[in-house]
């Protein structure tokens, strides 16, 4: 069909197209002729998540919306997750991969805990999921990005600790606070300007719904406090006691003081 001066070469769609059978162009279903490309779906993403370390303990927040697109695909997501009595994940990306990873990354340290007798350290908890990030690095090249955010209380140093990560795997241990997703560097600039050391629980918790709602106002795929349908971000805290989700009413009342804080024109 080609002479040697116009070899098609060895793409089997070029000789395809040369042809006049294009694979991926779409025509009206004759019989025989070459099919419509796939219809694209819609990846659901899940948005913004804050970790902030404070004086007995580490506070994670995330958000509870979910995006396909520019649509709404959820407003009720957990981001935030316990991994173990003492640690916590969060996760940010590709809303299917992670809630997998989040699964896989439980009984993980589940079964370790059971084999040896004894809990994994923190730090190894923490590679143990850098591992699990890195071995999905071909759905992140793909466009199935998942970048976890995980923290908990390290009970051999007795203080909270948050590590960061990227597609590749690679793992960094965040001194104070982070935050990552669509509205991440939002809320790490309302942290970094309400941050300091000696912080108790409120205002840690406090700070984290802050964060939220900064991200919320210029992020439109991170969802703010919906009080009409009772929907409030995800908060929890982890302290020598273990992983505790803090209440509901608890992080609606904190929202309530950061609107009255915009409402009577001071810093919210």
């Amino acid at each position: 069909m080609f002479p040697p001066e116009d070899d098609p070469g060895a793409d089997f769609a070029s000789v395809l197209r040369r042809c006049g059978l294009d694979p991926f162009a779409a025509v009206s279903g004759a019989p025989g002729g070459p099919r419509s490309a796939p219809a694209a779906f819609e990846d659901l993403h899940s948005t913004t998540i804050v970790a902030v370390r404070y004086r007995d303990g580490v506070v994670m927040a995330g958000d509870r919306r979910a995006t396909a697109g520019s649509s709404i695909a959820h407003r009720t997501m957990e981001k935030v997750h316990p991994a173990d009595g003492h640690s916590g994940v969060a996760i940010a990306g590709s809303a299917g991969p992670a809630m997998e990873m989040v699964r896989l990354f439980q009984l993980q340290l589940e079964h370790y805990e059971k084999v040896e007798g004894q809990a994994l350290s923190l730090e190894g908890k923490a590679n143990q999921l850098s591992q699990m990030v890195r071995s999905h690095l071909g759905m992140a090249m793909q466009g199935f990005v998942v970048v976890p955010l995980f923290a908990g209380y390290d009970l051999r140093r007795s203080v909270g600790r948050i590590y960061t990560y990227d597609p590749t795997g690679g793992r960094y241990e965040e001194t104070d606070f982070h935050a990552d997703g669509s509205g991440g560097r939002d809320a790490r600039t309302t942290v970094k300007l309400g941050w300091r050391a000696d912080l108790d629980r409120t205002e840690a918790v406090e700070l984290s719904v802050r964060a939220l709602w900064q991200a919320a106002d210029e992020d439109s795929a991170t969802g703010g406090p919906d009080p009409v349908r009772g929907i409030y971000p995800t908060v929890a805290t982890i302290t020598a006691e273990g992983y505790q989700q803090v209440p509901e009413s608890e992080v609606a009342e904190r929202f309530a003081s950061v609107v009255a804080g915009l409402a009577g024109g001071g810093q919210p």
